[in-house]
């Protein structure tokens, strides 16, 4: 009781004498309603419904084909394994009672902000069903909706419950990476005094629970949407509607995916990078204490910002990636089907979904691959962590080609022409190894232990402004390599898709698209691991600061260093990947809109015409909302920034024992300060993205109507979708690059080059990370998400520019 009462009178002596107390920042315990009416139910209840579930599961997938049995068979398994990782992690002790106090304080702050953030982006999504509900009511219909009596009302609802269904899965997907995460981090903090792989393994595997939960449900949440609509609609029976059609109806899913992610990668990165910003320039700048001291007020709401922005809006954003990857590519798969008279077109339209089914495979066999030595002490050398998760990685890459090579034979074999499936197979390969390049080029871009941030590093012994200039130079650069990659994939794919022997009723060759589509999803066949690295990340991070905070020793530091630098170098990978993929796809969801606006039109719809003028303007409107969503986001983490550097000013001049330790800091008054900013700037960068392109489309099509050119306003859309997805590219891949090396080159200068902490050449770099904290975790990853989500909005919202 006198340690307590020591703490509230202010009177605690040095850190390292008394035990830290830590204040609770939870107002009410918080599980989301659904998990809470779960646990309410009789535990025999619940296995009766699970049983009941499950069977309804098998049985919908049984009426529709042998393929989706074993899509759901396989996500189940994997989220078995999941469990079973949750249980190996949370078996882990977590270390003395002051990391334990900590952790908590870290996830109240997080699961408040949850609470808070997904609560605005639920009312905001109803409100949007609407609208979609009433756009469809009033809308044209297809010719294939007509003939299977498919009327406005149903199609409709069947588009605003896929809409519903992906937000609401893209939400869980959010809350389960943030949910192992604030869990996690103590437990690689504990792990951390005992050995370095030990602490690794922990982090991986708790990423990994994560990567497969979130994949799982990508995949079973579009195999069962599909599933029942094929049995409700009674599809391929008389006067219904064809197989080759059905995958239209799974628009709204990603677009619903698509709106949440926008929000949560907005509403996280900025929460994140405001309190990151904040508290650096006050902690480490101004006042010259480490990163992570305890004594900075807002220590807990930087930790806190790892979870939101990086775990929980990073796993509703590759959920969004594959959600939209796999309906584009069935879109595609189906269509092309259609036009070549493929006798059983089921395997083209599924064959996405079976290659993420064995994506959960192979990840889980190489997350699997990682394991603690036996002969291992805090005392012994440190490894590399950066190479144990590249030979995983080989693991994966390794049996992602061998699984992909079978699943393009058992799927894509058609007597019509016997080699295709080979040549789909290489489009695979192409992917394959499009997202291996990709990732080393971002390693070597960001990580310290190559030439472009060590010559970063150096720039900044010559001051703060050398720094930036060098930073964005840099970030400058390295959109060329990727670019090209994409250019030689996307042309090689189309090209082998192209000569595939796949002809139309006319002969012409009808596979390119396609070609494209798989060589996307070759892209994402190892997505779970990628985003097992990448969930990595932000443990680290968070291990590092519970460490430091709850002043353990430098031995034990040193371990949680090196794997948040890695983590740093994950996480760039991880958005260098995800860019690529977001190409890819948008390429795709741009193909699968012209196809649409072609059927609702009823006339050919190839190509866009960028020398008439409107179109031409189309394609400028969509590069500038590209720079304007960019400089939205960006100084929404500024402006907020401001508010929590004037709040931990404020705590260090009117406390001036919180430097001495003998008064404690205000953490929660920062992290209400950040949530309620972060919510609050979030808004207007998203709303600008949905409304852009809906007004657009409509003001032309108004304008397109009086001058007779009835397909103007779909033209103004697909040249404003074209020019912000290049815009969009380029910008994301110089925003998250340059802010991953500035990053990393102040870690560089931590390990005691150039002067270590404290030295001239640190407080430049500090600078430098400080500019590219907005870029590479509010920005950047906003922008690969926009990209997708204007091209899912703009097919969703085909018919009103028509």
């Amino acid at each position: 009781m006198m340690i307590v009462d020591d703490v509230e009178n202010g009177s605690l002596g040095p850190y390292q004498d008394r035990p830290r107390t830590f204040p609770n920042m939870r107002s009410k315990p918080f599980t989301p309603l659904i998990f809470r009416i779960l646990m309410g139910i009789n535990v025999r209840i619940l296995v009766i419904l699970l049983l009941l579930g499950f069977g309804y599961v098998f049985y919908i997938g049984a009426s529709t084909s042998p393929i989706i049995v074993f899509v759901f068979s396989v996500c189940i398994i994997s989220f078995l394994l999941s469990i079973y990782l949750t249980k190996w992690v949370l078996s882990k002790d977590e270390g003395p009672p002051e990391m334990a106090q900590i952790s908590e304080a870290i996830r109240d702050g997080a699961e408040g902000f949850f609470r808070t953030q997904y609560g605005t982006i639920s009312k905001m999504a109803f409100l949007l069903a609407l609208v979609i509900l009433g756009i469809y009511l009033f809308r044209s219909t297809t010719p294939q909706q007509e003939s299977s009596g498919i009327g406005r009302v149903t199609s409709a609802y069947i588009t605003v419950a896929a809409f519903l269904l992906g937000a609401l899965c893209s939400g869980v997907a959010g809350y389960v990476g943030m949910w192992v995460s604030v869990r996690a981090n103590v437990r690689v903090s504990s792990a951390a005094r005992r050995s370095a792989r030990e602490a690794l393994q922990v982090a991986v595997r708790a990423g990994g629970f994560s990567a497969l939960v979130v994949v799982g449900m990508a995949v079973i949440g579009i195999a069962i949407l599909y599933a029942t609509f094929y049995v409700w609609l009674g599809v391929d029976s008389p006067g219904s509607m064809k197989v080759t059609d059905l995958p239209l109806l799974l628009v709204g899913y990603g677009f619903g995916a698509s709106f949440v992610a926008l929000f949560a990668q907005l509403g996280g990165g900025i929460y994140t990078k405001a309190a990151d910003v904040g508290a650096d320039l006050v902690g480490k700048v101004e006042q010259g204490i480490p990163e992570d001291d305890p004594r900075n007020p807002a220590v807990i709401a930087d930790l806190v910002g790892d979870n939101v922005g990086d775990c929980a809006a990073r796993g509703a954003d590759l959920f969004e990636s594959i959600a939209a990857e796999i309906i584009s590519a069935m879109i595609l798969g189906g269509t092309m089907a259609q036009r070549c008279k493929i006798e059983d077109p089921s395997g083209f339209i599924l064959f996405p979904l079976v290659v993420h089914s064995f994506d959960l495979v192979i990840s889980s066999i190489g997350i699997l691959s990682i394991r603690s030595t036996r002969d291992s002490s805090v005392k012994a050398p440190i490894e590399d962590p950066m190479a144990i998760l590249q030979k995983g990685y080989s693991v994966t890459i390794v049996l992602a080609v061998l699984t992909f090579g079978g699943s393009t034979r058992w799927l894509l074999y058609t007597e019509q022409a016997p080699s295709a499936w080979l040549n789909f197979a290489l489009c695979g390969l192409v992917g394959i190894i499009t997202a291996y390049v990709f990732v080393w080029i971002t390693k070597y871009y960001t990580d310290y232990k190559h030439d472009p941030v060590r010559t970063l590093a150096l720039s900044s012994s010559t001051g703060h402004g050398t720094n930036i200039i060098a930073g964005v130079s840099l970030g400058l650069e390295s959109t060329a390599l990727p670019v090209l990659v994409i250019s030689v994939s996307i042309i090689s794919a189309f090209w082998l898709g192209h000569t595939s022997g796949l002809v139309d009723e006319t002969g012409s060759p009808n596979g390119g698209l396609f070609g494209t589509a798989v060589a996307t999803m070759g892209m994402l066949s190892t997505a779970a691991y990628i985003l097992t690295m990448d969930m990595f990340g932000p443990i680290a991070d968070n291990a590092g600061g519970i460490v430091e905070m709850s002043q353990q020793p430098e031995s034990v530091r040193e371990i949680t260093d090196v794997l948040d630098a890695v983590g740093n170098t994950t996480k760039a990978t991880t958005k260098g990947f995800a860019i690529g993929s977001a190409a890819l796809a948008s390429f795709l969801l741009f193909s699968a809109y012209m196809d649409e606006v072609a059927s609702f039109a009823n006339e050919s719809f190839k190509q866009v015409d960028i020398a008439i003028p409107e179109v031409f303007v189309g394609g400028l409107l969509g590069s500038m909302l590209i720079f304007l969503f960019s400089a939205w986001a960006c100084s929404a983490v500024g402006r907020t920034a401001q508010e929590v550097v004037k709040e931990v000013r404020r705590q260090f001049i009117e406390r001036p024992g919180i430097m001495d330790y003998k008064e404690k800091p205000d953490y929660g008054r920062c992290v209400a300060i950040v949530a309620s900013a972060s919510l609050r700037e979030m808004i207007k960068p998203g709303a600008l993205a949905i409304i852009s392109p809906i007004v657009v489309g409509f003001l032309f099509r108004v304008l397109g109507h009086y001058t007779g050119h009835p397909l103007l306003g779909a033209k103004v859309v697909a040249a404003m979708l074209m020019f912000a997805t290049v815009s969009g590219i380029l910008m994301a891949l110089f925003l998250n690059t340059a802010g991953g090396a500035w990053d990393n080159a102040k870690k560089f200068i931590e390990t005691g080059a150039l002067g270590g902490k404290g030295s001239d050449s640190h407080k430049a770099a500090i600078t430098g990370d400080t500019v590219g904290d907005p870029f590479k975790d509010t920005a950047g990853p906003s922008l690969h998400v926009l990209i997708k989500m204007l091209a899912t909005i703009t097919l969703v919202m085909a018919p009103v520019f028509l």
